[in-house]
């Protein structure tokens, strides 16, 4: 069972968008006592489409997580299921709008048995820290991320290159199925910590940044503070939303004794 508490919050920011198309949520489920799911979605497909999108990917993740139940599914599955029903809607939803809405995704399951389960597609990322420092983070479905690992640019490359948004899995795209990625840690401790955020937070910090920032601070603070500095940063170029939720493990609160017990006599 897990030997830690857990602390999380969430944050958005328009940024310098005539619309905000990202979502972020944090579930848990009535048939899973002791799971926790965070969820974050960026949309993309023009004004209302792509925040249709997004909020599909959050809709779907809430339903199949209400249903969930860990003696009869398999987590992996679960967030699969989730990746494929919400791709498959969106496609419904693009020709009953007769839009294109498409988005990115990733979630994160948390279980009592201090295991982590994550899934993405697209270039919506999670960092795993270890402290503060970063133990792994998510590799985006992209063009740029492809050509770095190729080794046929650098990270700082990537961030002007001219395709830099360009990517080769979505959920909701009628031409292929999106890639997702599953990625699993055991034995989590309290210190531990998870980010997941669009790219219209990442693209502003290193990985350094990202995992001192949370290390020190409550998921709350830590969201503030990387809200603020990211919109500092971004110093109103046409800054894209701004979107993150932070999962921290904290060691659990200890109950101190308040009370002293007197020896009771027998009454005669």
């Amino acid at each position: 069972m897990s030997q830690y508490k857990i602390e999380a919050g969430t944050a958005q920011h328009i940024g310098d968008r005539a619309e905000q198309q990202d979502r972020v949520s944090l579930f848990t489920a009535p048939k899973a006592p002791g799971y926790l799911m965070a969820v974050v979605a960026d949309g993309m497909g023009g004004l209302s489409g792509g925040a249709m999108a997004a909020e599909q990917v959050l809709r779907t993740a809430k339903q199949a997580f209400d249903l969930f139940s860990p003696q009869t599914e398999d987590a992996v599955t679960l967030i699969r299921t989730i990746a494929r029903d919400a791709h498959t809607l969106i496609k419904l939803n693009a020709i009953s709008s007769e839009k294109k809405p498409h988005s990115t995704m990733v979630v994160l399951l948390l279980t009592p048995e201090r295991t982590a389960i994550w899934a993405h597609a697209g270039d919506s990322r999670l960092y795993r820290f270890d402290g503060p420092n970063c133990a792994e983070r998510t590799i985006d479905h992209s063009h740029v991320a492809n050509l770095i690992q190729q080794g046929k640019i650098t990270p700082q490359q990537a961030r002007e290159h001219k395709m830099a948004h360009l990517l080769f899995s979505a959920l909701g795209s009628a031409e292929s199925e999106p890639e997702i990625t599953i990625g699993k840690c055991a034995n989590l401790k309290a210190g531990d910590a998870f980010l997941l955020c669009t790219d219209g937070l990442w693209q502003y910090f290193s990985r350094a940044e990202l995992g001192a920032a949370i290390a020190v601070n409550s998921p709350r603070q830590a969201c503030e503070m990387l809200i603020a500095k990211a919109r500092e940063r971004a110093a109103g170029h046409e800054a894209d939303n701004c979107t993150m939720a932070v999962v921290k493990l904290a060691e659990p609160t200890r109950e101190t004794k308040s009370y002293t017990v007197d020896r009771m006599r027998r009454a005669v």
